[in-house]
């Protein structure tokens, strides 16, 4: 029973609650409260405004807010990490689910709330095959590509709604087309107000930052749409929003019934993940906690799971909101529990009041809050420091605004493997020569005045060797050789001091260099090499090839130096 009992309470103090709850303090409760109303005021025009962006009701942005919060303050390990939908996700639903409803407006909410039910199972499969470590292999220049294409291609799509057109488009470039062409029908007093609440809400942010301003924007609009009688006028309006909570239920559709779903939840989990785990870290590290990326697998599926049930649609943990949530005063994710609770309320009360707000303010919101994707000095640094890392942010950008969100992080996940597999597969191979007056070496393209060797070549690969690099270490060794007369190199070394790892690949490669110097009458010879190295180069017959594998020999003694 006493084992029994002690396995229990592990148990428990895994789920993140048990643990923040044990830490608790009553001083902590009064800004736990503030920063969920505060949430929830901020929350309120920014899910409508990416519903809009989604294409479903606007509800359903309030939906995934209300739920997905509850979901992840169950089992998410970030103490400030906000959940929502996000912009890059609505977009990416409705440039996906449009196709697969065939013009079926419940059919479409239907895919849209199957998504999110499909994100949580592959959180709960990911989790159980320990796949975080995945999201590693997309690098932060290719973010910053992909960032900014999302940024582009959101605004395209919130512009025509700003002037009071009807726009329309699949990629950037026909949505830019047809809204140059529109041009001539802009509504300009959808344009005035569309301005004047960018404005209001650039400027707020700089003289209020951390305080709700869209919902001050928005009920500003909604009194002065409704005072003015301005949708007589012709300004469009979000329209009858229903009051009340929203019902729980399972999803309406199997997954065998919607093809293209499970590539729709993988890119919104990819997305989801990437967003939540970097934002949770850099709140996590403010207030001096960790987070738990594995975890976090199972907060996002819990969010996912719950907004599901109440017919919302994916949603992630966002850096804007969950720094509204952390300048508000939150502690834990109790605030997440307030602000569902305080959305409740405007469901069940407020509804009416947010009849006559214009879309040209929702757009006005959009924009504003997805100017933070567009880092474009990071991408003139990157053309500054390193090319190769801005040739793949580019091509993330290019995949975007050409295929789409879901074809773009997709692809930008293929060129982030490829860049990193680039690398790998050119590593820099030094070839070594003597420091004037010492018994030290160093790479003789670095350093031309080191002293070439005599009668002997030293190269170091500066990287693992590895299947992927092996043939072009192996190239420009034998490329190092040809370019000697063959009578003068006695011996060639090579220095694995910079190598942690060598597989069969690697160990292949050196049996060839072996057999390529053995015609010529050289010899090979390896020093510096690791502990775990050793063991697999021994064991696939290289020690006797080279005269031995000890693990104190070194250049110096190997080419006759004296010991300093």
């Amino acid at each position: 029973m006493k084992d029994s009992a002690t396995s229990w309470y592990g148990a428990m103090w895994r789920v993140p609650p048990a643990r923040w709850l044990a830490e608790y303090r009553a001083a902590w409760l009064r800004g736990d409260i503030i920063a969920g109303v505060t949430l929830a005021a901020y929350a309120i025009p920014v899910s409508l405004a990416y519903a809009g962006l989604a294409g479903l009701p606007p509800q359903a942005g309030v939906y995934g807010y209300l739920l997905g919060g509850l979901g992840y303050a169950l089992l998410g390990s970030s103490r400030q990490l906000a959940i929502g939908p996000t912009s890059a996700i609505s977009l990416m639903i409705a440039g996906t689910v449009v196709d697969m409803a065939g013009g079926n407006a419940p059919h479409y909410a239907q895919i849209a709330s199957l998504a999110g039910f499909t994100v949580a199972m592959l959180c709960v499969i990911a989790w159980l095959l320990r796949l975080s470590a995945l999201v590693k292999l997309i690098s932060d220049s290719v973010l910053v590509g992909f960032k900014a294409g999302a940024g582009l291609t959101i605004a395209m799509t919130q512009l025509p709604s700003l002037i009071g057109v009807v726009g329309g488009g699949h990629n950037f470039f026909e949505r830019a087309a047809l809204l140059a062409g529109q041009i001539g029908q802009t509504n300009y007093l959808v344009l005035a107000i569309g301005f004047i609440a960018i404005m209001l809400l650039v400027f707020g942010e700089r003289l209020l930052p951390g305080k709700p301003v869209a919902l001050g924007v928005v009920a500003l609009s909604i009194t002065a749409v409704t005072m003015l009688g301005l949708p007589a006028l012709g300004v469009p309006i979000t329209g009858n929003i229903p009051a009340g909570l929203p019902t729980l239920e399972g999803p309406a559709l199997r997954l065998r019934d919607v093809e293209d779903i499970v590539p729709l939840a993988a890119g919104c989990l990819l997305l989801a993940y990437i967003e939540s785990v970097s934002a949770g870290r850099a709140f996590a590290a403010k207030h001096g906690y960790h987070i738990d990326p594995r975890q976090e697998l199972l907060g996002i599926g819990a969010a996912n799971l719950a907004a599901a049930l109440g017919h919302g649609y994916p949603v992630a943990g966002g850096l804007s909101q969950s720094a509204v949530n952390d300048k508000a005063g939150a502690r834990t994710p109790l605030s997440l529990v307030f602000a569902s609770i305080t959305l409740a309320l405007c469901l069940l009360f407020l509804t009416g009041l947010l009849e006559n707000l214009p879309k040209a303010v929702l757009a006005a919101v959009v924009l504003t809050a997805v100017s933070g994707l567009l880092d474009f000095p990071a991408l003139f640094r990157m053309w500054r420091v390193s090319r190769l890392d801005f040739y793949a942010a580019a091509i993330a950008l290019g995949a975007v605004l050409l295929l789409g969100i879901l074809q773009g992080i997709l692809l930008a996940a293929v060129a982030s493997i490829l860049m990193l597999l680039a690398r790998a597969s050119q590593p820099h191979v030094a070839f070594l020569g003597r420091i004037p007056g010492t018994n030290s070496y160093s790479d003789l393209a670095r350093h031309p005045d080191n002293e070439v060797l005599a009668g002997a070549i030293a190269f170091r690969p500066e990287a693992s060797l590895i299947y992927v690099n092996a043939d072009a270490i192996l190239e420009a060794v034998l490329g190092r050789v040809r370019a000697v007369d063959a009578s003068d190199v006695r011996v060639v070394i090579c220095d694995l001091s910079a190598s942690p790892y060598v597989d069969l690949g690697g160990s292949r490669m050196l049996h060839q260099l072996h057999g390529e110097l053995a015609a010529r009458g050289a010899a090979l010879r390896i020093v510096g090499a690791h502990g775990w190295v050793r063991d697999l180069l021994r064991a696939d017959g290289i020690a006797e090839k080279v005269g031995g594998l000890d693990r104190v020999a070194r250049l110096d003694r190997l080419l006759g130096g004296d010991d300093r």
